[in-house]
């Protein structure tokens, strides 16, 4: 590295672009950045230039750059602040947890799942839907609802939307598989997905439909699910009842 070459200046002169490839242009650029920020190439506190300056040294579109300064943000592995820049932070502590469906981890633990499909049908992505899927408003969507108990007692009410080109399957087919067993089947390579979890009290309908008394305890869960060509595929909000389940976060030593 030579006097005036900073850390950002080696790393964006190792990045090729692959036109030619299925993995959206943001992808790559954000996978070349978060490797170069875990392999230390990018300490933390590493200042990037702005946005417009960057884009142009890539070789990609400003708002290409700025799909893949939020996909890092999201991650934790950069802050964005006005009139300070955007800058590498320290990595937050990263816990890992297995890209399963509930039916997997019932199915895995002998807990004999069942599934009562409430709803299955096509419909326009509303603005929240169409956001969290990268689609335009009113784009086809599977909407599919389902009830998924296990041992005859209720645990979660789960919500997904999938873009309708995926989707090969029918209710039936749900009400005997889980999800990502029948998007495997269909080719969908799941790669990764965004987590959310939270508590509320249940509704009068929630607590009917999951054997809850009124106002007791859910969990929450909002996913975002993307496949190895960093393409969103599913958007997912389940409630769980917290009397009868419970999220479980290995943690692991540096």
């Amino acid at each position: 590295m030579t006097a005036h070459e900073s850390p950002v200046d080696r790393v964006v002169q190792r990045f090729e672009i692959d036109r030619a490839s299925p993995v959206p242009l943001w992808f790559q650029a954000a996978q070349h950045l978060e490797a170069a920020i875990e392999g230390g190439d990018l300490p933390p506190g590493t200042l990037f230039e702005n946005e417009i300056v960057l884009a142009d040294r890539l070789g990609v579109s400003r708002p290409t750059m700025r799909r893949a300064f939020e996909h890092l943000v999201d991650k934790g592995l950069i802050v964005r602040r006005r009139g300070i820049g955007t800058r590498v932070v320290q990595p937050k502590v990263r816990r890992p947890l297995e890209l399963t469906s509930l039916y997997d981890d019932l199915s895995g633990s002998g807990q004999r799942p069942t599934t009562e499909v409430l709803s299955f049908d096509q419909v326009g992505a509303d603005a929240e839907v169409a956001h969290r899927l990268r689609l335009d408003e009113e784009d086809p969507v599977v909407r599919i609802e389902r009830l998924r108990s296990a041992r005859e007692h209720p645990i979660a009410k789960m919500t997904n939307y999938l873009p309708a080109g995926i989707v090969d399957f029918t209710a039936d087919d749900l009400a005997e598989s889980g999800l990502y067993a029948l998007l495997r089947r269909a080719g969908v390579h799941l790669h990764s997905a965004t987590q959310t979890v939270g508590a509320r009290s249940a509704t009068s309908a929630e607590s009917t439909l999951l054997g809850e008394s009124r106002g007791a305890a859910l969990l929450t869960m909002q996913r975002e699910t993307m496949d190895e060509t960093g393409t969103i595929v599913e958007y997912a909000t389940h409630l769980y009842a917290a009397s009868r389940y419970s999220f479980e976060i290995h943690l692991v030593r540096p």
